[in-house]
């Protein structure tokens, strides 16, 4: 971010008066103001200990100096006086970034001018070492690799291969354990659990991936192809159409659905109306995926509620209807990333496969 004139400025000259403030501090005090000979008493006594007159070794003095001259070259060469950005160029991260498209061109543009971005360098040194070990962690089916405990790779010159693990020893020179659950599990803590929880329990509005409840299917493939492409899910609101009454009777039948305790005579004129919502959950109310489709309409009759399954919850979402959104990770993280943690959501959600 670029700083205005003003601050740019106000940072520039309160540097450069707090660098010559201890300089001149410095300085000053190199000179013998008290009158007292170097190693004579000041006439003072605490407690039997007597005070000298003993200035600052020299080598402690020239230190200071040192670290002004080290200051100056720093904020020449570093970013650090406002707007200048130091002759290395150098940067912590894109700063201003608003999306991946931007963050891309970034780069590139980074690249092309010689400019040292931290973040970057970081970025590529990982990419560099573990995107052989995705790729082939990837290349096994997200069943295999879900239950898989261990996994031994071998790098030679860039060629990453697996090999037999040692069990109960150091590996070999060159072979690189991995341990599948936990590096999705990894991967999921840093990217998803800001929405699904750490336990990937949820919360609401955002799905439990540990139960067998999934909107759009809850096989290996079908949770790759959610967290690649993202999901929207939009359900439009009924009050209208219904009225307030409506909405009520629709409620209670929608209750009635999970086998909650309601109002008989409200529910059966619910379920007259019913039909408007069949086509997205179906007749039964099972939803979209107990009928092989994908509109990722939640099934009705299992008690299981995304966003409250209280009796106002339900009429809520009755009258004002719900959107949900989950981005698409497959530019940001990329389909082998994508392919591990697949690989982790499907183990939680059926761990004991």
């Amino acid at each position: 971010m670029v700083m205005t004139e003003f601050w740019h400025w106000w940072v520039v000259l309160l540097t450069g008066i707090s660098l010559v403030l201890c300089f001149w501090i410095i300085t000053i005090n190199l000179k013998n103001y008290t009158h007292v000979d170097e190693g004579e008493s000041m006439g003072h006594e605490f407690d039997g200990i007597e005070e000298l007159n003993n200035p600052l070794p020299k080598w402690w003095t020239y230190m200071f100096y040192v670290i002004l001259v080290w200051a100056v070259l720093y904020l020449i060469a570093m970013p650090g006086m406002g707007n200048w950005e130091g002759l290395t160029k150098w940067k912590s991260s894109n700063q201003g970034i608003q999306s991946l498209a931007e963050s891309k061109a970034m780069t590139e543009k980074n690249r092309e001018e010689g400019r040292w971005v931290h973040l970057e360098t970081e970025v590529i040194e990982a990419e560099s070492k573990y995107d052989p070990i995705f790729k082939a962690l990837a290349a096994k089916p997200i069943m295999d690799l879900a239950y898989t405990d261990s996994v031994c790779f071998k790098n030679q010159d860039g060629d990453v291969s697996e090999t037999q693990c040692k069990e109960g020893t150091r590996q070999d020179k060159g072979v690189t354990q991995v341990q599948p659950y936990k590096v999705g599990q990894r991967l999921y803590l840093q990217n998803c659990a800001l929405c699904h929880g750490s336990d990937a329990r949820g919360s609401t509005g955002f799905p439990n991936l540990t139960d067998s409840d999934w909107l759009y299917g809850g096989t290996p493939e079908q949770i790759k192809t959610t967290i690649m492409h993202g999901r929207e899910g939009a359900m439009p609101g009924w009050e209208a159409p219904l009225g307030e009454e409506g909405v009520q009777q629709m409620t209670e039948y929608v209750l009635k659905l999970a086998g909650r305790k309601v109002n008989d005579k409200l529910a059966e004129q619910g379920q007259a109306k019913f039909g408007m919502c069949a086509a997205c959950h179906g007749a039964d109310g099972r939803g979209s995926v107990a009928h092989g489709l994908e509109f990722g309409a939640p099934d009705l009759t299992d008690n299981v509620w995304l966003y409250g399954g209280s009796r106002r919850a339900v009429e809520e979402t009755v009258r004002h209807g719900r959107n949900g959104v989950m981005p698409a990770w497959k530019d940001i993280l990329g389909e082998d990333k994508v392919h591990v943690i697949s690989s982790f959501i499907y183990r939680k959600s059926h761990p004991n496969q």
